[in-house]
């Protein structure tokens, strides 16, 4: 059974950093694209950020460029999203996603694997 498994969410005041963490398990990711997503309370879930797996290219949001930064650990199975210079507007839950392909897209319905998401909030 495949599961993601998000971590490192908590409260933070503007200006500060969070450091998610996205934990595999039930099968190997190192070929796939990852990519996070976000979702405040009453709109939709966006992209975020998303790495290839094929050479580890990285794509981003444009409300997010030069702020967060997406990487990934083969042999941890793991996906990270670092988010420094948080702003009151980056409140959402986080979501982990895996696809079976290798190439990066910001749709959601692309994606084959979801994780439970984990709470971010930003503090002005």
């Amino acid at each position: 059974q495949v599961q993601l498994v998000e971590s490192g969410g908590g409260l933070v005041q503007a200006g500060g950093s969070l450091r998610l963490s996205c934990a595999a398990s039930g099968r190997t990711f190192s070929n796939s694209a990852m990519g996070w997503f976000r979702q405040a309370p009453g709109k939709e879930r966006e992209f975020v950020a998303a790495i290839s797996g094929s050479d580890g290219g990285t794509y981003y949001a444009d409300s997010v460029k030069g702020r967060f930064t997406i990487s990934r650990d083969n042999a941890k199975n793991t996906v990270y999203l670092q988010m420094n210079s948080l702003k009151p507007g980056d409140t959402a839950v986080y979501y982990c996603a895996a696809r079976l392909g290798l190439f990066i897209t910001s749709r959601t319905h692309d994606y084959d694997y979801w994780g439970q998401g984990t709470q971010v909030t930003v503090s002005s």
